[in-house]
């Protein structure tokens, strides 16, 4: 436990200097399907994710500052999920019933209430939410009302904000700030990214209203003619940099101009092509001074990226060190017999030779 806590504090100061930059974005189909979809960027480290599967009847008790003090809890439902550092903190999942929740580093915006032992038996750590989310609730309104009864707190490191999403299509935000105000916001952009908090970030949006799809008007100006150079010119301006502002920006108005998916099928690959506009090449993150820090094998800030499609109970995932996409049918679990798992991902790049005839 002790070697533990001395990792988290490392990680807190490696986040600070470098990026934790996720991007989730949400998609609904013309049937009404739902799907929930986000990268994960770590640029200092490989951050050892795994896939878990995590059945029902499983047994937990939080972490909180004073060691593993916190709440316990029983798993109602069962889970997949991909972790972060640890197999015990879930970074993105989904449960069977269709729920889904995700953290996402959340810098100088959140402030998480100060940890009180007296109240130890209520307190979860932040990032252990999404696994505490996943194993007990089936809806957004059942993880509401239950956080009423719970303090979230910190592992001494900056703390996240989350999104959570249901298969009625209900999806919102949390973030929790000046030490431990709750607030929910109905996600009705579906993008998130990183600070700061959700408002700030729809107002920004505009500063955007010029732009929209397609190319802008040719015209003439005292005989001179002045034109397009190519495709996209509507879009002049839209912010290409790896900041959360305009990866919010510009996350937004991907979506926004998105034909609607006949399906989930389709708005799953979609979600994927989308995404691939935010991977970060990890020499981006590094000054030039400081391009000797860059981790031994790693390939990109981006270590991986999940699709959950909640209406159908499909999860999806690829990683840095393979673009193929992974799937994973939770309807296909049986997950009042399946026995927990760690399924390493790979960590090395292959490729597939074709052979021509």
């Amino acid at each position: 436990m002790q070697r533990m806590f001395k990792f988290m504090t490392y990680l807190a100061v490696a986040i600070v200097g470098t990026a934790f930059a996720c991007t989730g974005i949400t998609i609904k189909t013309a049937k009404n399907e739902l799907i929930q979809a986000r990268t994960v960027e770590y640029g200092d480290g490989y951050l050892n994710s795994e896939l878990v599967i995590t059945p029902r009847g499983q047994h937990f008790q939080s972490l909180t500052p004073a060691g593993k003090t916190g709440l316990k809890w029983t798993n109602k439902y069962g889970y997949v999920g991909i972790s972060m550092m640890y197999p015990m903190f879930i970074g993105e999942g989904m449960n069977e019933k269709g729920l889904s929740a995700g953290i996402f580093y959340f810098p100088h915006s959140g402030s998480l209430a100060n940890f009180n032992a007296k109240t130890a038996d209520n307190s979860l750590s932040d990032i252990e939410f999404v696994k505490w989310a996943l194993g007990n609730f089936s809806t957004v309104d059942e993880v509401k009302a239950a956080l009423k009864q719970v303090q979230i707190v910190s592992l001494e490191m900056p703390t996240g904000h989350w999104r959570i999403a249901d298969k009625q299509g209900n999806n919102v935000v949390l973030e929790i700030v000046d030490g431990g105000k709750v607030h929910f916001y109905d996600n009705k952009v579906g993008v998130l990214t990183n600070a700061p908090d959700y408002p700030w970030h729809i107002k920004n949006l505009n500063n955007y209203i010029n732009l929209y799809a397609g190319n802008a008007t040719n015209y003439q100006d005292n005989g001179e003619q002045i034109f397009s150079f190519g495709a996209g010119t509507g879009m002049l301006g839209l912010p290409g940099d790896i900041t959360p502002p305009s990866r919010f920006v510009r996350a937004f108005f991907y979506l926004k101009t998105l034909r609607t998916p006949a399906d989930a099928q389709s708005a799953t690959l979609n979600a994927f092509h989308i995404l691939n506009n935010f991977d970060i090449p990890i020499g981006l993150e590094y000054s030039a001074a400081n391009k000797d820090r860059i981790a031994k094998g790693l390939l990109s800030a981006t270590q991986w990226t999940s699709v959950s499609d909640l209406s159908n109970g499909l999860f999806y995932y690829k990683t840095m060190y393979q673009s193929k996409i992974n799937k994973v049918d939770l309807n296909a679990i049986n997950f009042a017999t399946v026995k927990p798992q760690n399924i390493a991902f790979d960590t090395k790049e292959t490729f597939n030779n074709i052979q021509v005839q």
